[in-house]
């Protein structure tokens, strides 16, 4: 018999609804056995996330961060490569946005910004690359060589940071601050030019930046011809070849965008938040990416929402662990994992259940 497809706008809406609503329903149980209310953590989860401006503020920085690894693993898995070197990719593009900010402060704010980003897309898309040139010369697994080169930037930063960027006479590994013209404005900032007062929070304009990358890899991929090629070498690289499109060209440029994309992570970071290099600013969100890229169909509308939903996830659920006694910070973690199991792992768990409801394709 063959199997029912759901509609297009089940699959990317539904599903994912269903998905969402069958991990908090696993997480107000849990809630519930710890003697919390439910209801309760629901509500003050919501409220951490979009109930005040600085809670909606943080709540677009972390989105900001989750869009630009959750984009660097969607190129990269629209040509059948799994990228999960998003750390190491966006450590470096943080350290060439801090070498910019550090050694080119003696130019203007116009000019440093450029630089900062060419730097951070050159860095990250350096990083990627290597693995992208041994996955497709040398036939090693790209899982496995960025999986390694997560550990060796890491590595890398710790050096620099204890014996080259470290500023004489602190203990701290970490770089001394920039200077203040260096600084990417914040967003409370550009709102108060334009006479809108708006909370302080680490929400600054690379949000933008954020969303005109979505764009261009939407753009990219789904509009050039070299985003058809990358799409045909990840559906079969055997046609793909057949056609006279090289599977090795392709596989080194899906890395060097991916690498690229994620590099971005660190103007948000370092040049808009930290204002200084220091060791591990990335915190895990090249990891989430992947979770976010999943739950977004590798599509950049659906990594921008997705992403959305990781960061109120993160800023509400620090609101949860801070207001609520009983839901302790690795609660938290834990709702947020449940979500990453339906959205990721067991997606596709509740499709039986779904398909008498909607209209077959």
């Amino acid at each position: 018999m063959t199997e029912t497809r759901l509609p297009r706008w089940a699959g990317l809406v539904a599903l994912p609804i269903v998905n969402i609503l069958a991990a908090l329903l696993l997480s107000g149980l849990l809630v519930a056995a710890i003697g919390a209310d439910p209801w309760q953590a629901l509500l003050v989860l919501l409220r951490g996330a979009f109930g005040y401006q600085e809670a909606i503020g943080f709540t677009l920085y972390y989105t900001t961060n989750f869009i630009f690894t959750g984009l660097a693993v969607a190129v990269a898995y629209h040509c059948g490569l799994f990228n999960i070197g998003g750390e190491g990719q966006a450590t470096l593009g943080g350290l060439g946005v801090g070498l910019v900010c550090l050694y080119a402060d003696a130019l203007p704010f116009y000019l440093v910004l450029p630089l900062a980003l060419i730097a951070s897309t050159a860095f990250g898309a350096a990083w990627a690359v290597v693995p992208g040139i041994l996955q497709a010369r040398r036939g090693s697994h790209v899982v496995i060589t960025t999986i390694m080169f997560n550990f060796i930037a890491s590595t890398l930063m710790v050096y620099l940071l204890t014996h080259v960027l470290i500023r004489p006479g602190q203990m701290s590994p970490e770089s001394r601050e920039f200077l203040p013209h260096t600084f990417l404005p914040f967003a409370h900032q550009a709102l108060a030019w334009l006479g809108i007062p708006f909370a302080r929070s680490p929400l600054n304009l690379s949000f933008f930046l954020a969303l005109l990358a979505s764009v261009f890899v939407w753009g990219f991929v789904w509009h050039t011809r070299w985003g058809y090629e990358l799409r045909v070498v990840g559906a079969n690289p055997q046609a793909a070849l057949y056609a006279g499109i090289s599977p090795q060209r392709n596989i080194v440029l899906a890395m060097a965008i991916s690498g690229a994309l994620a590099g971005l992570l660190g103007v948000n970071e370092i040049m808009g938040v930290n204002h200084r290099l220091l060791l591990n600013f990335t915190a895990g969100y090249g990891f989430v990416g992947i979770a976010v890229s999943l739950m977004g169909r590798s599509h950049p509308v659906g990594i921008v929402l997705s992403s959305l939903l990781f960061g109120a996830l993160y800023q509400g659920g620090a609101e949860l662990a801070f207001e609520v006694p009983r839901v302790s910070r690795e609660i938290v973690v834990v709702i947020q994992g449940l979500v990453i199991l339906f959205a990721g792992a067991l997606e596709f768990l509740f499709l039986p259940l779904l398909r008498p409801f909607v209209k077959a394709a």
